[in-house]
């Protein structure tokens, strides 16, 4: 058993009551690899943002659950250096965080290798059993002091080894029932946000100027789920924006993704003023880091050191992930002050 707590991490608790007073929402970055990571705490410490650290069932078999406690336990130490460098007088939070855990066992793994917050997602079973599953989860998670994440609602589209064919809304009416009965300590629902690139279909979007803008989020289910749940922790899934500058570029470079589009960035920055303060981004990492690659790799076709290629895209993500911070999510400045470090350094 490995306590999150040696390793420098914190869980969601107090990230998630601040952001609710001050009116933002916590970035809840997926990552696959180093430089996403890296790319993740250097953004975040710059912008004096909290951050959680997501990794899907998928990711976490591909880095190695051993590797992986290291990788965590590497950028709290990383962030910490940085801070230090920077004079900072207070450090950022820092959660690890299981991304849509499908079964207990998963999330007790995760919980035992220091993990300090875990979803458990039962959204895609019959409502007693995806109470039955989340409860038992929270039981386990809570002896150790570990927040946990339960989903009511289907978000649609494909990420990982989450996939559904269409959405299906949060019922406000069962939302009260289900946090008492399970003992949740967030919420994710369904309104209108969807996993990976292809969000909505052009038919359901409205062209204007050539760029296809989809209907809005559900924000009166949202509203309605506020009101049943004054003062509780909402998350939102599937809320990349698939930025348009990196799909083209993917496109440009001999990418096919047609049709790729996200959540618009002033819909997010509405959800963030509200009750959601938890927002996750997982897309958008991963077409910043395509795009890129794909340009050095066409342009210069000799290259085959990958340093040359993964550290522009590193670059090229920490000014994406600001940009969610100080722009979208408005999590930026939120943590102390640093003597070395002004607003006006910050590009973007």
């Amino acid at each position: 058993m490995i306590s999150y707590k040696d390793l420098g991490l914190v869980n969601t608790k107090e990230m998630f009551k601040k952001a609710m007073a001050e009116g933002y929402a916590v970035p809840a970055y997926n990552f696959n690899n180093m430089e996403q990571l890296q790319a993740i705490i250097t953004a975040c410490v710059e912008t004096r943002s909290p951050v959680i650290l997501q990794v899907s069932k998928g990711a976490r078999n591909y880095a190695n659950q051993t590797l992986l406690r290291y990788m965590a336990e590497g950028a709290v130490k990383m962030a910490r250096e940085m801070e230090e460098k920077l004079g900072c007088d207070e450090p950022i939070p820092i959660a690890l965080h299981l991304d849509h855990g499908d079964s207990f066992e998963l999330a007790k793994s995760c919980i035992d290798m220091g993990f300090s917050s875990v979803m458990i997602d039962g959204s895609h079973l019959p409502y007693e059993e995806n109470v039955e599953l989340t409860a038992r989860v929270v039981e386990y998670a809570h002896k150790y002091d570990v927040t946990v994440e339960g989903e009511l609602g289907v978000l649609a589209g494909i990420e990982d080894d989450v996939e559904a064919a269409k959405s299906i809304y949060t019922d406000p009416e069962q939302v009260e029932d289900f946090v008492s009965k399970t003992g949740v300590d967030s919420l994710a629902i369904s309104i209108g946000t969807s996993h990976g690139a292809y969000k909505f279909k052009p038919e359901q979007c409205e062209l204007i100027d050539g760029v296809y803008v989809p209907p809005p989020l559900r924000f009166d289910i949202l509203e309605e789920i506020e009101k049943r749940l004054s003062g509780f922790p909402i998350v939102l899934h599937g809320a990349s924006s698939v930025l348009k500058k990196y799909v083209d570029m993917i496109n440009q470079y001999g990418g096919k993704l047609e049709a790729a589009i996200g959540v618009p960035e002033d819909q997010l920055r509405k959800a963030a003023k509200s009750a959601v303060c938890k927002i996750n981004i997982d897309s958008d990492g991963r077409l910043v880091m395509t795009g890129i690659i794909r340009k050095i790799l066409a342009e210069k076709p000799q290259e085959f050191d990958p340093r040359k290629y993964l550290g522009p895209a590193r670059e090229e993500l920490i000014k994406m992930y600001k940009h969610k911070n100080i722009n979208v999510l408005g999590s930026a400045w939120r943590y102390g002050n640093c003597k070395n470090l002004e607003k006006e350094d910050i590009k973007l």
